[in-house]
């Protein structure tokens, strides 16, 4: 799951001969890759689904490359920085709803052969809950991977190779729009395999250079006695701070559920294997991948805090530490893996957009009977067009001075996630849940949801304006905590006011669908087993050593 997002307002690197190399092979490598596997695309399908032929490392990759995003790099080191490990429960509590993806959801979604989200909902609960996820779709697509990741990899372009702001944000837009048209989710999931390893690399280089340069463990296990102003913890759930740990318990999973099990751009990765068995290795693929980010990406801000203290703006420390450590040809490779988290990114979002606006709008109210030719034209027509719009909003949040806008605009998620996961939870696993209460509480709870979250950016722009620091709001996590709760209970109501209708078609249970396709079978729960283990001995030793 995302931290929360910074608009990254960093120092330029100084870039080498053999930086600007590095940066060169990793753009012709892209361009290879993305020819080589469109030449093998000839249907509709390949661009929306991949001709459902990926294999579990190419979902794994793809999942975890579509996850980073420049936002994600530079805030996480800068929490690091200020905060200490708390803001590790955002990556390490996702493996549980991934493990919900893989083993709960994705049986589900495969058996009944969806491409789509809006149409998992159609089957289960007529054309009214499809027609409001279609565009509720499209909506988070724009909020959650277009608008802001070009503004804050654009943003970060231009400082960093101190070029122009909106060339920077067509740079990018082009080049993702362009990878995602060349031959679609099969040579975007492809391209991620090589940007999730330059990102994993990247990174590790980065931490492991920083640690050389550090006395010894107890310095930085100690870091807290440095004299420093602010509180630094190395535990993970703890009272104070930004990130208190019964906010993080109770309304992270809200948002983690529609973020990992019912967000179309994360879900047409699995959707996209070749079968069951392969989606669900990808998924366990992720989930092992998702202990390595507080590591690689986290703890340079730690080390920074011993490192390089006083610096006083914590978007500065990711490349503050990049400067102070890296040689030449390495910094180059730290520009590749910011580039590559923007691609992997925006190309993911892209494909995503496309997908919903083809199948489920265009196809359905514009040209039902359209084929397989003209259904991959208007896709990569979408494609074109929702580049367009995110240079476009872009463009406009770069008119706001104030850095906040992005970091509260992010935090619109907490509020988009309640009605869906209410909806997706009990539509999944309760037969009595009925269409009027599905539609009741999508657009009831989503006015309602959506309300309260325009309440309180507003209330945090008027305190950023008047230099206020109490804040009369609880927790955006708690928030959508209660949002959920209240929801949750509506449509729980309503069904049992309402009936069942003659569209609704009551999925089986999931012991029905593990006898019909066994999946991975015993060797997938031993390897979730094992990741649990793993998780339940870093969360001892970070809370009970550290």
């Amino acid at each position: 799951m995302m931290v929360p997002s910074f608009l990254a307002v960093a120092p330029a690197v100084e870039l080498a001969g053999l930086d600007y190399l590095v940066i060169v092979a990793y753009l012709l490598l892209l361009g290879v890759i993305g020819v080589v596997v469109s030449l093998r695309q000839r249907k509709s399908e390949d661009l929306f689904l991949g001709g459902r032929s990926l294999k579990w490392y190419n979902i794994g990759f793809s999942i975890f490359g579509t996850n980073i995003n420049p936002s994600f790099l530079i805030a996480s080191c800068g929490a690091g920085y200020t905060l200490g490990m708390v803001v590790a429960n955002y990556e390490w509590m996702a493996c549980a709803f991934i493990f919900l993806l893989g083993m709960v959801f994705v049986p589900f979604y495969l058996r009944t052969r969806i491409t789509t989200m809006p149409e998992f909902m159609r089957k289960r609960f007529g054309e009214g809950c499809y027609t409001f996820m279609s565009f509720y779709a499209l909506l988070g697509t724009i909020v959650l991977w277009l608008g802001g990741t070009l503004f804050a990899g654009g943003s970060l372009l231009s400082q960093l190779m101190a070029w122009d702001l909106n060339a920077c944000f067509w740079i990018f837009a082009g080049v993702s729009a362009l990878l995602a048209v060349s031959g679609g989710l099969k040579v975007i999931m492809t391209a991620d395999s090589l940007q999730s390893g330059l990102m994993i690399l990247g990174a590790g280089l980065l931490t492991v250079i920083a640690a050389t340069h550090l006395e010894s463990f107890e310095a930085l296990r100690n870091v807290n006695l440095a004299g420093m102003d602010r509180e630094l913890t190395w535990k993970l759930f703890h009272h104070g701070g930004g990130e208190p740990w019964y906010a993080l318990v109770l309304g992270y999973p809200v948002i983690a559920i529609w973020f990992w099990c019912a967000d179309q751009t994360i879900i047409q990765k699995p959707l996209s294997a070749e079968n069951l068995k392969q989606a669900q290795l990808g998924t366990i693929f992720t989930g092992f991948l998702k202990v390595l980010p507080p590591f690689i990406f986290l703890m340079p801000g730690i080390m920074a805090a011993v490192l390089l203290p006083g610096i006083e703006d914590d978007k500065k420390v990711f490349l503050s530490m990049v400067n102070a450590f890296l040689p030449a040809g390495l910094v180059g490779l730290i520009v590749v893996v910011l580039v590559a988290a923007v691609v992997s990114t925006l190309s993911a979002g892209f494909n995503s957009f496309a997908t919903v606006s083809t199948l489920d709008i265009y196809k359905r109210w514009i040209n039902p009977e359209a084929g397989d030719h003209e259904a991959k034209q208007v896709g990569r027509v979408v494609t074109v067009l929702a580049a367009l719009l995110s240079v476009g909003f872009a463009f406009m949040l770069s008119l706001v001075k104030d850095s906040n806008l992005f970091n509260l605009f992010q935090g619109m998620i907490g509020y988009m996630a309640p009605p869906v996961t209410a909806v997706f939870l009990l539509g999944v696993f309760w037969k009595r849940a009925t269409a009027t209460a599905a539609v009741t509480t999508l657009v009831l709870g989503s006015a309602i949801s959506l309300s309260i979250g325009v309440l309180d950016i507003t209330n945090h722009f008027q305190r950023e304006i008047e230099g206020e620091m109490t804040d009369i709001w609880p927790h955006f996590l708690l928030l959508s905590f209660f949002i959920f709760v209240g929801l949750f209970a509506m449509m729980i109501v309503v069904s049992l006011l309402t009936k069942n209708s003659e569209v609704e078609e009551p999925l089986p249970s999931l012991r029905q669908t593990y006898r019909e396709n066994p999946g991975i079978g015993r060797a997938g729960w031993l390897c979730w087993g094992a990741l649990a283990l793993l998780m339940l001995g870093i969360y001892g030793f970070f809370q009970l050593w550290m």
